[in-house]
C-alpha cells in the first residue's frame, strides 16, 4: 500500500508540475481574455486541485471518524456540544443587515447574520484559547513550585 501511495503522489506531482508549466508559458493577457484557452490550460490544473482537495477531505473525515470511535466518546460529544453551544450563542447575539456588495449583488440580512455569527464565534474561540493557554501555564507554575 505504501508503494502504491508513493507512486500516486509522484504521478500527481508530475502532472501538477506539467500543468503549471503550461500555465506559466501561456500569454497572460490572452489567457485572461480567451475563454477557450482558459478551458484548455487552466481547467485541467483546477481539476487536479479539486481531486487532491477531495482526497484530503476524505482522508480527514476518515481519520476523524476513526478517532471518534476509538477515543472517549463522552469527551468528544461534550466538545462537539460545547462547539454547538458557542454557535448558537454567536447566532443569537449576531445581527444582520442587507449589504450591497462590490459586484452589484446584495447580501441578504440572513447571510449577513451568518457572517457576523462566524466572526463572533471566531472571537469567542480565540478568547477561550487564550484563557486555556494561560490556565495551563498557571497550572504548570503552581505545580512546579
Amino acid at each position: 500500500m505504501d508503494k502504491v501511495l508513493k507512486i500516486f503522489k509522484i504521478v500527481i506531482g508530475v502532472l501538477g508540475g506539467v500543468l503549471l508549466i503550461r500555465i506559466l508559458n501561456a500569454d497572460a493577457d490572452l489567457l485572461e481574455e480567451d475563454l477557450a484557452m482558459q478551458q484548455s490550460i487552466v481547467a485541467p490544473f483546477m481539476y487536479v486541485a479539486y481531486i487532491i482537495f477531495g482526497l484530503c477531505l476524505l482522508a480527514v473525515i476518515g481519520f476523524v471518524l476513526r478517532g471518534l470511535f476509538q477515543g472517549n466518546i463522552k469527551k468528544t460529544l461534550a466538545t462537539v456540544g460545547g462547539f454547538l453551544l458557542i454557535l448558537v450563542i454567536s447566532f443569537v447575539v449576531s445581527e444582520g443587515q442587507e449589504t450591497a456588495l462590490r459586484d452589484g449583488e446584495v447580501l441578504s440580512e440572513y447571510g449577513s447574520r451568518w457572517v457576523s455569527t462566524g466572526l463572533t464565534m471566531f472571537y469567542i474561540l480565540i478568547v477561550l484559547s487564550i484563557v486555556a493557554i494561560l490556565a495551563s501555564s498557571m497550572r504548570k507554575l503552581i505545580t512546579s513550585s
